[in-house]
């Protein structure tokens, strides 16, 4: 996914009139004709590239094992993406096959009776392959409702060549450490964090991860079932993220860049050499990669773990992300199922971590991964004590949208680390 995006891990676009547009035509609903033919309406985010390619030659590889299907595939950008779907999930009318994040999010789509148990569509050697951690993310009350296509742990991607530049020899392990990196770049008239907040979700990303830091893995992971923010610990994550925005390590004009669109943006900034880091999910480096001057992978990029907090309660090492992957349509006919069993082979899973320069959810299709950056993210989730979904997809749309609002707030000046808080209790209120 690029996330979200999911999550990020993984954002939310309200496009109302592209939406219902697209609903009144043919393309969501598929299902078998008059003659026995079986036609499967396919949503996904990857509206260029090679990541289009692969689903495109995927989804014809498919077809031609399986005469008589036909998959149409439509390509939505991705922050239209959770307002379009949910709009179409609403109307009855949804694709056969959709994105899907896992958490509260999947888990308010299957309460609604809008997803497909999947849990007798995977071979058992293929849940094997994808692993017990990765189907978690898509589990809901002992079924399984989504296929993981690929695990997107967040931390922080950063340029070598402009840290050389900026005289830093080491990657930061501490905030203080991280400061002074910050204080470095800035001396070298580098803009030290690329930050696209206009998107809101990457903005709560760091507050995502000063949470995490800060809360031990009981209080995250008991949000599934008591989603509040009572524990100081939320507080302390907002006083953190307040305390560290006060020295400015954005780039100018953070608040309305966007986050994947374009040279412009924040993962723009840092595929040429504009600024030095983003904090982002394990898809950046392929977003990265099409947003450089030659549309190739950034040589230069490497990758280390958001930096502990001191006298946090968070588990050292404990990482935050997301798993992309896709849903059935409670109606969706069997292929559906069928067709994501297909897609989640080692051949197709090593194709899908080529095609998006991202980290395959099949454990077998993992040794293509060659990006230096995203191979390092590979050895911090095989020591990582444990791996939390993003927040906002743990606590469900309405709420994660508040969360991530009240970031954003925080970030222009106009919120208070309290103001999170209370924005996050409010959301719950309101159910």
């Amino acid at each position: 996914m690029n996330r979200r995006r999911i999550g990020r891990f993984t954002a939310i676009g309200a496009a109302a009139a592209l939406a219902a547009g697209a609903l009144a035509g043919c393309s969501a609903g598929g299902g078998e004709s008059g003659d026995g033919d079986v036609s499967l309406a396919f949503w996904h985010n990857s509206t260029t590239g090679d990541g289009k390619a692969y689903w495109e030659a995927t989804a014809a590889a498919f077809e031609e094992e399986n005469p008589g299907v036909t998959i149409d595939i439509q390509a939505i950008q991705n922050e239209d993406m959770d307002g379009k779907l949910q709009t179409a999930l609403n109307s009855g009318d949804a694709p056969d096959i959709f994105m899907a994040r896992g958490g509260g999010k999947l888990a308010a789509v299957v309460e609604a009776g809008q997803a497909q148990d999947l849990s007798s569509a995977l071979s058992d050697e293929t849940k094997t392959a994808l692993g017990e951690g990765a189907l978690s993310a898509f589990t809901v009350d002992d079924k399984l409702y989504g296929v993981p296509s690929s695990v997107l742990p967040g931390g922080i991607y950063y340029s070598k060549d402009l840290f050389a530049q900026a005289g830093i020899t080491e990657t930061p392990t501490t905030f203080d450490e991280l400061g002074e990196a910050v204080d470095k770049l800035k001396a070298a008239g580098i803009d030290p964090i690329a930050l696209g907040a206009k998107d809101a979700w990457p903005a709560a990303h760091w507050y995502y991860f000063f949470a995490l830091r800060e809360c031990g893995q009981d209080v995250i992971t008991g949000l599934t079932d008591d989603p509040s923010f009572t524990d100081e610990c939320w507080l302390r994550a907002g006083e953190d993220l307040e305390e560290f925005a006060g020295i400015e390590p954005f780039n100018q004009g953070f608040l309305t860049t966007t986050a994947q669109q374009g040279a412009g943006s924040s993962a723009g900034l840092v595929a040429n050499h504009k600024a030095a880091m983003e904090l982002m999910g394990a898809w950046d480096p392929g977003v990265i990669a099409s947003l450089t001057p030659d549309e190739k992978p950034l040589p230069d990029l490497g990758w280390f773990p958001f930096p502990e907090v001191d006298g946090g309660d968070g588990e050292p090492g404990a990482l935050m992300g997301g798993v992309d992957g896709f849903s059935c349509f409670v109606d969706a006919p069997k292929e559906c199922g069928e067709f994501l069993e297909f897609a989640s082979q080692k051949e197709h899973q090593e194709g899908y971590a080529n095609a998006f320069v991202t980290l395959p959810a099949n454990k077998d299709a993992q040794s293509v991964v060659t990006d230096p950056a995203l191979q390092e993210v590979l050895a911090a989730v095989n020591e990582a004590p444990y791996v939390s979904v993003w927040l906002d997809t743990l606590l469900g749309q309405n709420v994660g949208n508040a969360l991530n609002v009240g970031v954003v707030d925080l970030l222009a000046g106009q919120g208070s680390p309290q103001g999170i808080v209370d924005a996050v209790d409010d959301a719950i209120k309101k159910g």
